[in-house]
């Protein structure tokens, strides 16, 4: 940095060591946002618009910054841009200068800008660099609204040059000045074979440019002017011309004009009028309703056709108008498109509607309505051919009828129901198969199935073209008894049995198929849950019988006569059954642990109120729901024989929790009956409760009998327990 010895000698400052020592007001009256770097490119000053613009104030002491105070750099087209390469580098290191540059400064906070910069390095008398300084300043603004105005530009020259209609400048001396690609094929001339010559070299009536040049240039604006070009084939091109004029201080500077070619049309024109004239000469021999009509709508001329069509005479129907027959709820659509043919501005038209005959019976007429025109291009009557599609209208009624009554029908079915054509291509699914497939089929594209994938019951993929439905169609057969599985795009899966059917026209050709497909899951899932339930019911059965014969067994081994082992072993039996029911109504899939402590408990408690049973929601596995079946029951026994359920006073409390997330802790607590002393013995039922408890289901058992009641308490793994996993 610049010391103050070096500024303290009466020698003249420096530009550089001016800038360095000169007070924070002077930099900050600069009107832009300036910085100083020394030689080496730290940066030693800079004023408040700087530090505005960069979103921050950077360090000019300890430790600094170097080469530009912004939070990051980049290149206008983006490229990061590193501060020891940027223009400040560049004019330190080697005094380059840089004007009006453009680089794109980042602040802390992510917002960016656009500075122009001016950087010019600072040099001491012996042509030294001391340093540099950058004069920058925010032209987001103004590069904003160049890049709008280059793209209206280029919006406009588009628009100029790739404009399906034709257009061309026109100088006020009548010189084409541009023309666009468009107007160029029109006339099929190149740019150089166009432009630069006079408008009216390609005009085949001169009267009517010097009339379109005359107006432009006395401010009228030209709608659709007819006028005739000539190609560069020598052909002649019918245009419709719409221009205006462009001045400049009162002066006519050039036209902008639209052409629009018209040839096909008024080719078309006249084919239809002589068309037109022909079929005058000849309708009265047609089996088709045919009448002239004037531009009132009255009926001129009429044939017998149409006279037998609307249950008529000859001179009925000359007497009236074309929209006294017309039903009335046709009458002002009809009154409209005439009124327009009338007017010109429609040729011709083609209709259906309905007319009354003088019985009050309707017809259905199919209307085709041209106009005939003099050299003027007036109105002179309007030629109308009739046919009557009375029976075709009303089979086409009734087709639609059976289709909308058959489509109702599909939709209200519950299984998956999808037509196609003969080549295999989805032309109608309803709401089941859509839910089926998980997706929205591509009426038209998608083909053979509504389904995303498909595979063989043993999960071979099954690829569509071979799919029941694709066989269907390329055998001609229905296909019965084939099983498969379809996947969704969600991954899940449905298996079904396909029903296809081909579809054939009147005379027996195939026209396409129709499928059914029908969801077998419950059944799939009924099948596996009938083989678990045999398997678990013939593990069971085998278990519940060592379990009855090893309860017997300790049963006997402990009882004090017959009597006892009796009233035991039936306790014992009921409590495994009551267990057994609970699995049974739940399909031996789980039992919940509330349901199972109130069923063997609560025939043991006088009342509701002596009994406390709660803890979160649990289902338990069957083994588990039996071993803790037996435990319970012990408990429950003793409680009423000796506890708390056997004192008019006494209560007992069951809670359960879970425990760090996978440890059940279940609490068995009797309060308020006769005092309960230790067992001097360790008898059968003990072992049975510690057996369950710690071998059955690995968990641990903390039995106390205390003066207040039997005190136990159990801690059991979650995951063996759970029926959910």
């Amino acid at each position: 940095m610049l010391t103050v010895e070096a500024v303290a000698t009466d020698r003249p400052l420096t530009e550089y060591e001016a800038l360095a020592t000169a007070a924070p007001s002077a930099l900050d009256a600069i009107p832009g946002a300036v910085y100083l770097c020394d030689h080496d490119g730290w940066l030693v000053r800079y004023n408040a618009e700087a530090a505005a613009l960069w979103g921050r104030e950077p360090r000019l002491s300890q430790t600094r910054e170097r080469f530009c105070g912004s939070h990051r750099l980049y290149l206008p087209d983006g490229t990061p841009l590193p501060h020891e390469d940027c223009p400040v580098a560049d004019a330190v290191r080697t005094g380059r200068e840089t004007r009006n540059a453009e680089v794109v400064m980042e602040r802390p906070d992510g917002t960016r800008f656009t500075a122009l910069v001016n950087i010019r390095a600072l040099r001491d008398r012996d042509g030294r660099i001391q340093g540099a300084i950058n004069c920058f300043q925010d032209i987001s603004a103004q590069k904003a609204l160049e890049e709008e105005l280059r793209r209206r530009n280029g919006d406009l020259e588009d628009f100029f040059e790739n404009s399906a209609v034709g257009l061309h400048i026109v100088s006020g001396d009548g010189i084409i000045l541009r023309a666009n690609q468009a107007e160029l094929a029109l006339l099929g001339y190149a740019p150089e074979e166009y432009v630069g010559r006079h408008i009216a070299e390609f005009h085949i009536d001169q009267a009517v440019i010097g009339d379109i040049l005359h107006r432009l240039s006395c401010r009228e604006r030209l709608d659709s002017y007819p006028a005739r070009l000539r190609a560069k084939d020598g052909s002649i091109r019918h245009v419709l011309v719409t221009s205006n004029s462009r001045f400049d201080d009162g002066k006519f500077v050039n036209t902008r004009c639209f052409t629009i070619d018209v040839t096909e049309q008024r080719e078309a024109e006249y084919a239809r009028r002589q068309s037109d004239e022909r079929l005058a000469a000849t309708y009265e021999a047609a089996t088709v309703g045919i009448a002239e009509v004037d531009e009132h709508g009255r009926y001129v001329r009429v044939n017998d056709a149409l006279c037998n069509i609307l249950g008529r005479s000859r001179e009925q129907l000359l007497a009236t108008d074309l929209l006294e027959i017309t039903h009335p709820e046709d009458r002002a659509a009809e009154a409209e498109r005439y009124g327009r043919q009338v007017r010109g501005e429609l040729a011709s038209y083609a209709v259906e509607k309905r007319a009354v005959r003088p019985d009050g019976s309707i017809v259905y007429l199919e209307v085709s309505s041209s106009s005939v025109r003099d050299e003027n291009d007036r109105f002179r009557y309007g030629v109308r051919i009739m046919q009557d599609v009375t029976e075709r209208k009303r089979m086409q009624n009734e087709i639609q009828a059976n289709e909308r009554r058959l489509r109702e029908l599909l939709e209200a079915l519950p299984a998956a129901i999808y037509t196609t054509d003969a080549e295999g291509r989805i032309t109608f699914y309803n709401q089941a198969a859509l839910e089926m497939a998980g997706r929205e089929p591509v009426l038209g594209s998608d083909q053979w199935c509504v389904t995303w994938k498909l595979y063989w019951p043993d999960g071979t993929p099954l690829p569509h073209d071979q799919c029941p439905m694709a066989v269907a169609l390329r055998e001609n057969r229905p296909v019965r008894g084939a099983e498969a599985i379809a996947e969704r795009p969600d991954g899940s899966r449905v298996p079904f049995l396909p029903y296809p059917v081909p579809l054939r026209d009147g005379e027996g050709r195939l026209v396409g198929a129709i499928n059914m497909l029908v969801d077998i899951t419950d059944r799939k899932n009924a099948e596996l849950r009938q083989k678990v339930l045999i398997d678990e019911l013939n593990h069971r059965v085998k278990n519940s019988l060592a379990t009855v014969q090893s309860l017997a067994a300790q049963t006997a081994k402990h009882a004090s006569d017959l009597q006892d082992f009796s009233t035991k072993f039936e306790a014992r039996i009921l409590s495994l059954a009551k267990a057994h029911d609970l699995l049974t109504k739940r399909s031996w899939i789980s039992v919940p642990l509330e349901s199972l402590l109130r069923d063997i408990v609560a025939p043991y408690s006088s009342g509701e109120s002596r009994l406390r049973i709660g803890g979160p929601a649990l289902d338990l596995t069957p083994r588990a729901a039996l071993s803790l079946t037996m435990v319970l029951s012990e408990l429950a026994t003793n409680a009423a024989k000796y506890g708390s359920l056997g004192a008019p006073s006494g209560t007992l409390s069951v809670r359960w929790d879970i425990r760090s997330g996978d440890t059940l802790a279940l609490e068995w607590l009797e309060q308020g009956g006769r005092r309960v002393n230790k067992p001097s013995h360790r008898g059968f039922g003990m072992r049975l409760i510690r057996r369950c408890i710690e071998r059955d289901l690995e968990g641990s058992l903390d039995l106390r009998f205390e003066e207040t009641g039997v005190h136990c308490l159990m801690a059991m793994p979650l995951a063996p327990l759970s029926a959910h996993g």
